[in-house]
């Protein structure tokens, strides 16, 4: 129970570490560590709701057992975790299950992630033309002190499909990005090249990406029908219901305010993980969430051990009213939300009123002056023109950067993050240099009409005809 609890607080650890700095901040790292309480943490009130400490622990090793039965990332990242917490748990999980192709619904094999490497790269070859390939969407983006890219690709197919079938899709992502110079010139014709040290693409005339490493995924439905496909289609057994891992989750009964504190937490656990859509990045206040639920793990555990259902019920109440203390008067009033609605407790916190303010818009053509002399790029992806489930979609770009603190703020205040994005831009231009950190940030127009933004003199350089989703200040 105690390394159900630490991995808990080291998942807490991990988001604030990755959120400390938005300079460096880590959208991806984020997203993995709250994704992985989504369907575990009732599972770990459960465990921890009994004053027996041997049921506790036959409970904990259930659960962890569930969790590690995921994937082998999901059990590195435990393992990895709980030993940086001072536990070593592999004793108490059952040995990992050989990786396996699976099938789809329609019993069709599917194509699994490969890492990139020369000899995978050679497959890709007699199945699909990368020289007549075309760039749907490129992304790159800062994590932490690295650099990640990942990159799609419309792929045309060398081998006959048996009905109509969407274009087929091939998924980049590059680890460690040492090198990137992109423009909208560059969208036709690829070239992969994966070395022993280094990963080389090369995108249209001038285009190109360089890094340590990366992985990829081709996104077809009628990859079955390839060369590869069918190679794999002859070794991987027919689909059947899964029998090793459990389908449910283990899982008990909670009284009300156990599972009230639960809700809570899960709700801002999927909260947290809402980074992960880029625009939804700056407005979910994620170094607040991870210091009200500091030292959750523990306090779960303590109140779970109380002897007797009401003692016990009274300890999570109290834990509930701490986080609340601990969050501030904004979280607050987001956490008696989502008890009212989500758990039908609003009795236990009382909320806040809320300060008044007049929320700033795009509509009141706030002046060019208004813009930030300089900014740091965090993340820029561009999007082609393409159609969706039979949705046509606009090229977009979108940018997201770090900005320091206002005028009018306290000097010492950190630096926020600022996500905007625009319809069909004019120009798109991408550099290495525009991830060096801070530079000059150089506004030309209003972002409620012709705009672009410029950063390090040209390393990023954007062009909105129709203006920006919001404005950079």
């Amino acid at each position: 129970m105690s390394v159900l609890a630490a991995l808990l607080d080291r998942s807490l650890d991990q988001i604030a570490e990755a959120a400390a700095d938005v300079r460096l901040f880590d959208r991806e790292a984020i997203r993995a560590a709250s994704d992985v309480w989504d369907n575990n943490l009732f599972p770990l009130f459960w465990a921890a709701s009994t004053s027996n400490a041997r049921e506790r622990e036959r409970r904990a090793t259930t659960v962890l057992e569930w969790m590690a039965g995921l994937g082998e990332r999901r059990r590195g990242w435990m393992t990895e975790q709980a030993a940086i917490a001072g536990y070593g748990i592999e004793a108490f999980l059952p040995p990992a299950e050989p990786h396996t192709p699976g099938r789809d619904y329609r019993g069709h094999v599917m194509a699994p992630q490969y890492r990139l490497t020369r000899q995978s790269v050679d497959e890709l070859v007699p199945d699909y033309d990368l020289a007549t390939a075309s760039v749907r969407h490129l992304q790159v983006e800062r994590a932490g002190t690295r650099l990640t890219a990942f990159l799609q690709l419309v792929a045309d197919r060398k081998f006959a499909v048996d009905e109509p079938a969407p274009p087929a899709l091939l998924d980049v992502w590059l680890d460690g990005v040492t090198d990137i110079t992109f423009g909208l010139s560059d969208t036709q014709g690829v070239i992969l090249d994966a070395g022993v040290q280094e990963i080389g693409i090369s995108l249209g005339p001038g285009g190109r990406l360089r890094a340590a490493g990366g992985e990829y995924r081709l996104d077809d439905r009628s990859w079955h029908l390839s060369t590869a496909g069918r190679r794999a289609d002859a070794v991987t057994p027919p689909r059947t219901s899964r029998s090793g891992r459990p389908r449910r989750s283990p899982l008990g009964d909670l009284g009300s305010d156990a599972h009230a504190a639960a809700e809570l937490l899960r709700h801002s656990m999927l909260e947290l993980r809402s980074v992960r859509y880029a625009a939804r990045a700056d407005h979910v206040p994620v170094l607040k969430l991870c210091r009200a639920f500091s030292g959750a793990g523990e306090a779960i555990l303590a109140a779970g051990s109380q002897r007797g259902a009401r003692r016990r019920e009274a300890a999570f109440r109290y834990v509930i009213r701490a986080w609340a203390g601990q969050g501030g008067p904004d979280i607050t009033r987001w956490f008696a939300a989502v008890l009212r609605e989500r758990a039908g407790r609003p009795d236990i916190i009382e909320t806040p009123r809320a300060p008044e303010r007049t929320p700033p818009s795009l509509a009141d053509s706030s002046p060019v002056s208004g813009t930030p002399p300089q900014a740091a790029l965090v993340m820029a992806a561009w999007t082609a023109a393409h159609t969706d489930y039979q949705t046509e979609r606009p090229a977009a770009a979108q940018l997201q950067l770090a900005l320091p603190p206002r005028t009018d703020d306290n000097p010492s205040a950190p630096w926020r993050l600022r996500t905007v994005g625009c319809a069909d831009p004019d120009a798109f231009r991408l550099r290495t240099d525009a991830f060096q950190g801070p530079g000059p940030l150089v506004q030309v127009g209003k972002p409620t009409a012709a705009c672009s933004l410029d950063l390090h003199q040209g390393a990023l350089l954007v062009a909105a005809g129709t203006g920006w989703s919001a404005s950079v200040s």
